[in-house]
């Protein structure tokens, strides 16, 4: 396939969406607390090149949510599971005490931290970063040798956490190598489904699928309300706070309900979201307003769970207020008709239509 040129501004863009992943994903939840912001320049190569490269793979595969989602769920593997790997360590932030260990993982802990950073790292900041620059949400930000750059910083990044924070918060631990294996499969068959069967399956069913918009749209600011307790709801069943040994203050067997609970949860939103853009009425308000009630739920969460002192809780719920303003100025700027899409491809005139966001 051959590479799309670079549009014009798709660099600012493509740094914009790196500087912006790893504030949604550590700093808008309290870690690490601004006075040690100088901590993100650990994660930003990791988090910031890693988001880039999902898009641009995506976009130039022509793909969609589904598949970005996916590959965020890649993500969270590599970053939890190689990297770190916290996913399957006895020790590191005691999580394998959270609840039963399955198949040498940490099972409270992926599930939280999986579909953490297939939502906060990747769809959300890619979501933002579109409607930033709304006149390249269809297209790659970077020509060929930006998507290698991309590549080989987040292999670097990769190594920078491996050989900083992982070996100073867990020194000495190795993962064993079955589940290395079954990190490195599990990667590889996500990103297959991702950009091969997810593409050609959103081909053949698109016309059926844009007309498929049953039900009534919520108002944005229902959509922003779900937001916010969909994400402070999957955060406070799965991460013990307040002294709590396990998961939503369970003790022993009963660590399965707030489990079952979360997975339900996210379930649910998925469909729910799976239905609302699906119908012409999507707008991309809604979306903001979707994206602003997660993150404001999800940094509430971190008042409540991660910022420590008095000091750290103002801060960082400073922060949050900032963020609902800055959303709140890209708001005026947001469109309220139903979402348009490209069609064209390549560099001649292009067509747009209404369709799923």
């Amino acid at each position: 396939m051959n590479a799309p040129d670079r549009p014009k501004g798709g660099r600012r863009a493509a740094l914009t969406l790196a500087v912006i992943t790893p504030v949604i994903a550590e700093l808008l939840l309290g870690n690490p607390p601004l006075s040690k912001i100088w901590l993100m320049l650990l994660w930003i190569p990791i988090y910031g090149a890693g988001t880039v490269l999902i898009r641009e793979l995506v976009r130039r595969r022509r793909g969609g949510w589904p598949s970005i989602l996916l590959l965020g769920l890649a993500y969270g593997i590599v970053e939890e599971g190689l990297v770190l790997q916290a996913l399957s360590s006895p020790t590191m932030y005691g999580v394998a005490g959270w609840a039963p260990r399955f198949l040498g993982l940490n099972s409270a802990y992926t599930e939280l931290n999986l579909p953490y950073h297939a939502v906060f790292s990747v769809a959300l900041p890619i979501l933002l970063g579109d409607l930033i620059f709304p006149s390249l949400r269809d297209r790659p930000y970077l020509k060929r040798t930006g998507l290698v750059v991309a590549g080989v910083v987040f292999v670097l990044g990769g190594l920078l956490l491996r050989l900083t924070v992982a070996t100073s918060i867990d020194p000495g631990y190795q993962a064993p190598v079955a589940v290395l294996a079954g990190c490195v499969v599990a990667v590889a068959l996500l990103a297959f489904v991702a950009l091969r069967v997810l593409r050609k399956a959103s081909t053949a069913s698109s016309s059926t699928a844009r007309g498929a918009g049953v039900g009534a749209v919520p108002a944005p600011w229902v959509a922003g309300a779900f937001g916010v307790l969909a994400g402070l709801g999957y955060l406070a069943l799965l991460y013990p706070f307040g002294g709590a040994g396990q998961p939503a203050f369970t003790h022993g067997a009963w660590v399965a309900v707030p489990m079952l609970g979360a997975a339900a949860l996210a379930v649910l939103t998925g469909w729910l979201v799976r239905r609302w853009t699906a119908s012409g009425e999507w707008t991309d308000r809604h979306s903001l307003c979707l994206a602003g009630g997660a993150l404001v739920g999800h940094t509430a969460f971190g008042v409540v769970a991660n910022a420590v002192t008095l000091a750290d809780k103002l801060e960082l719920s400073a922060l949050g207020l900032l963020t609902v303003v800055l959303l709140a100025l890209l708001g005026r700027r947001t469109g309220t008709g139903p979402i348009m899409k490209p069609t064209g491809r390549g560099k001649g005139p292009r067509t747009f239509r209404a369709g799923m966001m």
